[in-house]
């Protein structure tokens, strides 16, 4: 698994310096994706960044398109961070090679065998996320 793991970090950091991005960056993206529009405080406790950091990380991402900021529709005191990246072409340029490669990795095995890998990928990933809550506990009782 840790070698998987820092095959992903390393595709992940390819990945964003080709795009002319930072990593923090990109896997800020990804996260926004995955959550749909958050606040920037919500996007700080996620990735662990100090508020000045995503503050800095969001400028960059918007003047590059690949957010915006809109308005809270149920606070309109509070502004939202909406991914945008997914409409660039050169986003899905990069990624298409490794969607084929998996689309063709994952035709080899049976339609049991993939919801078994599935499953597996699902629990594998909430053990991360409780992982990464725990470090985060640890780390803010010990700058406090």
């Amino acid at each position: 698994m840790r070698g998987l793991g820092t095959r992903t970090v390393l595709y992940q950091q390819n990945v964003a310096a080709s795009l002319g991005l930072y990593n923090n960056d990109l896997k800020s993206v990804d996260i926004l994706r995955e959550t749909g529009p958050i606040t920037a405080g919500e996007l700080s406790k996620i990735t662990g960044l100090a508020t000045g950091s995503v503050t800095a990380l969001i400028d960059r991402l918007e003047k590059v398109g690949y957010v915006r900021r809109a308005n809270d529709p149920n606070d309109r005191r509070r502004v939202i961070l909406v991914p945008e990246y997914e409409y660039k072409e050169e986003v899905g340029n990069t990624y298409r090679p490794l969607h084929q490669s998996m689309h063709e990795l994952a035709s080899s095995y049976t339609d049991e065998d993939l919801d078994l890998i599935t499953q597996f990928i699902g629990k594998a990933s909430a053990i991360l996320e409780e992982q990464i809550k725990q470090l985060n506990v640890k780390k803010s009782k010990s700058s406090s």
